[in-house]
């Protein structure tokens, strides 16, 4: 095993490419030979840097068709299984992802990892509205708290309709039934503000992109035993994954990264870029 401090770049470059691809902490241990708390060091450290480069350069961003989701998962123990001592503390129990993804370019222009209420809303929404160059077409799930969140941060500069999707049943009550998704069986289109197309009312694009999260974040995997042991480190590996998504990986329908597409890069970037923000 080695240590941070005698980590070349090219063997931190093979932990981003394990953690990146959806391996766990552990299973990136194994992979590289690289000890357990200097990869966790080393997400920390890369996952601060992408954040600071994501608030300097996602600002002014040609995005016109915006779909906005929350994605769900849980810190140090699922919400039932929380301690009483520890009942209503941040960062332990339900975390929510709040997510953006623009319909043509495949950008993601903001994430904002907390709870699913109207304060964390406020805030991932009012960050999203700062970085948008031009009055854009947003739709949300039917989450009542996007109501007030977009119109204090858009007021009437929007067309923004809700999509409220209707579920029935899961299926037979039986076990081979038992963790298969409800079944939608329609949807309802609700415009609240200005005169949104009905052809790009949609959030297939945002609900694709949070099963690139769980497939790429080892952390966000259901039915198994990865977690994030703090919320720190669930932000951290959040900021890597959309920091590689926008900039590193080709888009298969674009040909080019998103970033690229946004104008904010002008080629595909290597791991080795993603590691050289860490000393920026």
């Amino acid at each position: 095993m080695v240590n941070m401090n005698q980590l070349t770049k090219d063997r931190r470059v093979r932990v981003i490419a394990a953690l990146v691809e959806g391996n766990s902490i552990r299973a990136t241990v194994r992979m590289t030979d690289v000890a357990k708390n200097t990869i966790v060091k080393l997400l920390c450290d890369i996952g601060q840097a992408c954040e600071r480069y994501h608030d300097k350069v996602m600002v002014n961003l040609p995005c016109k068709r915006i779909q906005v989701d929350e994605i769900w998962s849980f810190c140090r123990a699922k919400q039932k299984n929380v301690p009483d001592e520890h009942q209503g503390k941040f960062g332990w129990g339900d975390l929510w992802t709040w997510t953006s993804i623009d319909a043509d370019m495949k950008l993601v222009p903001q994430w904002l990892v907390g709870l699913r209420d109207a304060s964390w809303a406020n805030a991932f929404i009012s960050d999203l509205a700062y970085r948008l160059r031009n009055r854009v077409q947003l739709t949300s799930d039917g989450h009542k708290t996007h109501l007030r969140a977009i119109e204090d941060a858009f007021g009437g500069d929007i067309d923004y309709a809700m999509l409220i999707k209707l579920y029935g049943k899961t299926g037979d009550e039986d076990e081979t039934h038992r963790y298969s998704p409800s079944e939608v069986t329609g949807c309802c289109i609700d415009v609240i503000e200005g005169s949104p197309d009905p052809r790009h009312i949609s959030t297939s694009y945002a609900e694709r992109a949070n099963l690139t999260m769980r497939m790429s974040m080892r952390r966000f995997t259901r039915l198994t035993n990865a977690f994030s042991k703090k919320v720190e480190n669930l932000s951290y590996a959040v900021a890597l994954h959309f920091t590689h998504y926008n900039f590193c990986r080709i888009h298969q329908s674009l040909r080019i990264t998103p970033s690229m597409a946004a104008g904010v890069s002008d080629h595909v970037w290597e791991l080795s870029e993603l590691i050289d923000l860490i000393d920026k």
